[in-house]
């Protein structure tokens, strides 16, 4: 679990937009971020502070990742063949939290996170309780029959507020999500703009 579980919302305040797209969100009612210095005039960032930003809200998307986790997942997407940025995307997609979360068997990344540690979840009718842990394509992650009853899973399953994305094939009755393929940038239904060039660009120079 990370430290951020409890204050998730403090993330999108001190990004100044709302990067979950959730209804809740304090960005929605005031956009200057916390604390009591949060409605000093915004300076403009500099390069640095600009790919700092892109790298903090990406890696609070997925539930405000540690430095430790998001820059060995970064160094992988560095090692694989293609353009470093869409492989750290998929990379991240690829993780068990983020597929129950895009699936919408709960109704944040951080609840996933907890959801899938509590041993919820199953892949390929196994049970897995490791939120990193990596699905292939082909894979299929589902809701444990045990499982399905709870409150959370009926809520998120019945909201509106997210869309599933065509990488999965989600059967909402079975609680079952297929991994198709891993997505692309262009694929994953982010609320606000994602930009992982400005990532690479941070870690080359850092």
């Amino acid at each position: 679990m990370t430290k951020r579980t409890a204050a998730k919302y403090k993330i999108d305040r001190r990004m100044g937009e709302n990067i979950w797209g959730r209804a809740k969100s304090p960005v929605n009612r005031r956009e200057y971020g916390p604390g009591q210095h949060g409605q000093r005039r915004k300076q403009k960032l500099s390069d640095f502070g600009t790919q700092l930003r892109a790298k903090q809200k990406l890696k609070g998307y997925y539930g405000d990742l540690t430095e430790k986790q998001f820059r060995r997942i970064y160094s992988e997407a560095e090692r694989v063949k293609g353009d470093t940025g869409e492989n750290l995307i998929g990379l991240l997609e690829r993780r068990l939290d983020a597929v129950v979360y895009r699936a919408k068997f709960v109704p944040t990344i951080f609840a996933a996170r907890q959801f899938v540690n509590h041993g919820h979840v199953e892949v390929n009718g196994k049970r897995v309780n490791i939120a990193s842990y990596r699905v292939r394509e082909g894979d299929v992650v589902s809701v444990r029959e045990r499982s399905r009853q709870l409150a959370i899973v009926l809520e998120a399953i019945g909201s509106a507020e997210r869309d599933i994305p065509d990488y999965l094939d989600v059967d909402t009755n079975k609680l079952t999500a297929g991994f198709v393929r891993t997505p692309a940038l262009g694929d994953v239904p982010y609320p606000v703009m994602m930009e992982p060039n400005l990532v690479v660009e941070y870690y080359a120079k850092n």
